[in-house]
């Protein structure tokens, strides 16, 4: 029978045993009778041969390993036997325990499904993406991720590194279904993209090679998300023709729904194979494909870097031209830093300040626990008086914490799961895959349950070697309570609540920080209302289909037309036409000044617009003039620059007059070739490249000298610019039905979207984590001084009994109260001063030692502290003399 067996068969166990040793017993009896002893002698000898039956069998018992469960299992009993009497207690441990172990195990969740399992592809911690740096300068700058088609085929044809190497291309795709026309975001995959990635499409096929070469039938694959957006999850669509840029595409595939390869909705067969010419390709910027490669096993990316280098150097030489700086390196970046990026700092940040709460909550729990053990060191005394052991001991005050710490466990596991709910819906999905599904797993489980497991070693170990050292005398003889309050008791108290301020005050710095950060960012000053600032981006039917038949003057027009309409629209006060987006910037070029030397590497920003541009944004006119509605008319070659302009290119000298050329017009097509624009007028600066950035360089040209690209509509508006989203789409179609809106809502959403998200999201986690570190170290701070209180009932009874007036016992109590909190923050304060420096990438707009934010912290805590010390300051003011020397 095993020792599990013998557990549950325990009275069958003790017969067995109690009869095999009185066997041998009376063996032993026979053997001294035989040597001629009388049977009285006998059996005296051989019990005290044996030393003792009883004493044998409790060997026999403590040898045997279902006696150490028993022993558990009754310790366990007396556990929840113990902590049932002290319910209030139990429930604040198990709280404060589990909004620990609940906010660790979420941030655990986030991380593990973000950074070390964000995609469903295969064998993705090796894909790679590659990089052209720029080193003619002082730094390491990324000059591009795209690549020629002769430069893709020459690295997958030249490299020793790639098990497979995929090319892509993004572009938008506009479908027409004969009602109007939608934009999706579609892309160009050469044939072995989706088996690269090694996920089976839930209908039809994926690419197969020959898909996409020249006299192929034209087909194209589809994501989850769009077939059930837009066509309500219809299977019988696989096979249908849809109208796409103008062509007729067969739909072969539908992707499953956590699949989001190469950041598309739409996609395309791309033919890149030996002897295509460029002509083939879907595009006619150089500066298409952007690669995807998965390395060999056992080959490091410095390895791979070294072989890129020497492939594209060779390239280079046998291409000089504009492609290449003049020092410059190939190196290759994993997928998964290049996705999630800087974000993890992010995350890695959360995890420090779930950690600090997690330690703030053990340390809470540790203090309760300490507390309580020491009221009980009378019954500790006793048991170790008859007979208990040390490790006995402290087994039987590991098992309460056990107790407790399980319990949170379970509750954490609760609070995570209702918690991760809330988290996901605030995390940005910019720098998080799409594919990236967070979500409690037996991986994180398993987390939770060691991270219970530590909770009750930190909790329960220090107060059970406390109360378990020492002499029993003095507590057996004394009073537990009176005890308590001598100094030795109370420095592990206090240590811990030491501790618990100083982290809950690291962690409200590092939410002060961001919280400041957050509204300098949301209070910069732009100049115009972005609630009430429409925007549409607006792709016209030539754009679209790439029509070179299409002129300038056709498209000046299509223009021309929806401002009239758009202008004429209730609730619409000014509207003009936009290259880029203010405040978040556009386009740049590199640009020539008549008269200066050429070689001065100046790119400032370059808008398109119409007259009314400056006034919808409410920009003033500082010299010169602005443009004029002839300016547009007859697209002449003038420019209107800003303050910053002026001051980088033409210090100490008039700017107007000046002729400037801006070199990518040389590049694009229907742009105006060798060009120089006349500077008619000089404009106040205005935020352009981001929020908190300086403005930086902009000249605004008339945007009737070219119909390449987009557009944007902006519009100011007298009513909310989500009740005109539909009637501007009306209107746009109105003029032409095929044009497309690809994007459209109000100047503050985009800002929502684009530049509060991210910051908004830190804020709102480490705010939410500082406040529950701060609530239970304000419990840590009431419980601790109440159980001194509980404590020092006797002393303060005698020291009314005295004569000591209220306000003298009201100010000792708080006084202890004080001097714990303040070396506390001392501390908090000086550990934030070293480690908020690491946040410095997480805010914006205020220094990482802020003073504003340390004066407030200080002050916060100090006065809520201080608050939750004075109610059981009072109630040990108010005790009864007469009642406090009977207590006991």
């Amino acid at each position: 029978m095993g020792w599990l067996g013998r557990l549950f068969h325990k009275r069958l166990t003790e017969k067995r045993m109690d009869a095999e040793l009185r066997f041998h017993l009376e063996q032993r009896v026979r053997d001294y009778v035989a040597l001629g002893m009388s049977p009285e002698e006998a059996r005296r000898q051989a019990q005290l041969a044996f030393g003792g039956l009883e004493q044998i069998k409790q060997d026999c018992r403590e040898a045997r390993t279902e006696n150490h469960v028993e022993d558990f299992l009754r310790d366990f009993q007396y556990a929840l036997r113990s902590l049932a009497k002290d319910r209030r207690f139990a429930l604040i441990a198990v709280f404060a325990l589990a909004l620990g172990i609940g906010t660790t195990t979420v941030m655990f969740s986030v991380i593990y499904n973000v950074v070390f399992y964000p995609f469903p592809y295969r064998d993705f911690q090796h894909s790679v993406i590659l990089e052209l740096r720029d080193l003619t300068g002082t730094g390491d700058a990324v000059m591009r991720f795209h690549y020629t088609i002769p430069e893709f085929l020459a690295i997958r044809e030249q490299n020793r590194v790639f098990e497979d190497i995929v090319g892509n291309y993004q572009l938008d795709v506009l479908y027409s279904d004969g009602k109007g026309t939608r934009r999706f975001l579609g892309g160009y995959v050469t044939a072995n993209g989706f088996e690269f990635l090694g996920v089976p499409p839930v209908l039809g096929r994926f690419f197969a090679p020959g898909d996409g070469k020249p006299g192929t039938p034209f087909i194209f694959m589809m994501s989850y998300r769009l077939w059930q957006t837009e066509f309500h999850g219809d299977p019988k669509i696989l096979g249908a023709s849809f109208f796409l840029n103008g062509k007729p595409r067969t739909l072969i595939g539908i992707m499953p729904q956590r699949f989001n390869g190469y950041g598309s909705s739409v996609w395309f067969p791309l033919d890149l194979s030996p002897g295509a010419d460029g002509t083939s390709f879907p595009v006619k910027d150089p500066d298409v494909i952007w690669a995807l490669a998965r390395l060999e096993k056992g080959v490091s990316q410095q390895v791979a870097d070294a072989d890129l280098d020497t492939i594209m150097h060779r390239l280079a030489q046998n291409n000089p031209g504009e492609l290449y700086p003049q020092r410059f390196r190939l190196a290759t970046r994993t997928l998964l830093d290049f996705v999630v990026g800087d974000f993890k700092g992010t995350l890695y940040a959360l995890l420090a300040a779930v950690s600090m709460l997690l330690l703030i909550a053990c340390g809470n729990v540790g203090n309760l626990l300490l507390a309580r053990a020491t009221v009980r060191e009378r019954e500790i005394a006793v048991r170790a008086s008859v007979g208990a052991s040390p490790a006995r001991l402290i087994r039987q005050l590991l098992v309460e914490s056990f107790v407790l710490a399980a319990s949170a466990c379970l509750a954490g596991c609760l609070f995570a799961y209702l918690g991760l709910k809330g988290l996901v819906a605030i995390i940005p999905r910019g720098p998080i895959p799409e594919e990236t599904v967070i979500g409690l797993n037996p991986a994180v489980l398993l987390f939770a349950l060691a991270i219970a497991a530590l909770v009750t070693l930190v909790c329960g170990l220090a107060p059970a070697l406390h109360v378990v050292r020492g002499n029993v005398l003095p507590a057996i003889a004394g009073s537990g309570r009176g005890s308590g309050g001598s100094v030795r008791h109370g420095k592990l108290r206090s240590g811990l609540v030491i501790a618990e301020v100083a982290l809950s005050i690291v962690l409200l710095t590092g939410a002060g920080l961001m919280m400041r950060s957050f509204f300098a960012l949301t209070h910069v000053d732009l100049g115009f209302d972005p609630a009430h600032m429409l925007y549409a981006r607006v792709v016209p039917t030539m754009n679209a289909h790439g029509d070179s038949a299409d002129t300038v003057a056709k498209r000046t027009l299509f223009f021309q037309q929806v401002l009239q309409r758009v202008q004429a629209l209730p609730g619409v006060l000014t509207s003009t036409i936009t290259l880029g987006l203010p405040p978040l910037g556009g386009a740049g070029s590199e640009i020539t000044v008549l008269g200066k030397p050429p070689s001065q590497h100046w790119e400032p920003m370059v808008d398109l617009c119409d007259e009314a541009y400056f006034q919808t944004l409410g920009l003033r006119l500082l010299r010169g003039k602005l443009l004029s509605e002839a300016d547009i008319d007859s697209a002449r070659h003038v420019a209107v620059v800003n303050q910053a302009f002026a001051r980088a290119y033409f210090t100490g000298e008039d700017p107007l007059g000046q002729k400037v050329k801006f070199n990518v017009f040389d590049q694009l097509p229907d742009t105006p070739r060798d060009a120089y624009f006349e500077v008619i007028g000089v404009i106040t600066d205005f935020k352009n490249r981001g929020l908190l950035e300086p403005p930086l360089p902009e000249v605004f040209l008339p945007y009737s000298i070219t119909g390449y690209g987009e557009r944007n509509i902006l519009a100011t508006t007298a009513v909310d610019p989500k009740t005109l989203l539909a009637s501007v789409q009306r209107e746009i179609w109105a003029v032409d039905s095929n044009a497309a809106v690809i994007r459209s809502g109000s100047i503050k959403e985009l800002l929502a979207e684009e530049a509060y998200t991210r910051p908004q999201f830190g804020v709102i986690t480490i705010g939410v984590f500082a406040g529950i570190g701060f609530a239970l170290v304000l419990i840590g701070i009431f419980s601790v001084i109440a159980y001194t209180v509980a404590l020092q009932t006797h002393e303060i009874g005698v020291r009314i009994a005295l004569g000591a007036q209220r306000g003298n016992v009201l100010t000792m109590v708080l006084w202890k109260a004080l001097r714990l909190i303040s070396i506390g923050m001392l501390i908090g304060v000086l550990a934030s001063l070293g480690l908020t420096r690491f946040l410095a990438s997480q805010i914006q707009g205020v220094s990482a030692s802020d003073p504003l934010t340390f004066f407030a912290v200080v002050i916060l805590f100090l006065t809520v502290g201080m608050i939750a010390s004075l109610l059981p300051a009072r109630r040990a003011a108010d005790i009864d003399p007469l009642a406090a020397l009977r207590y006991e």
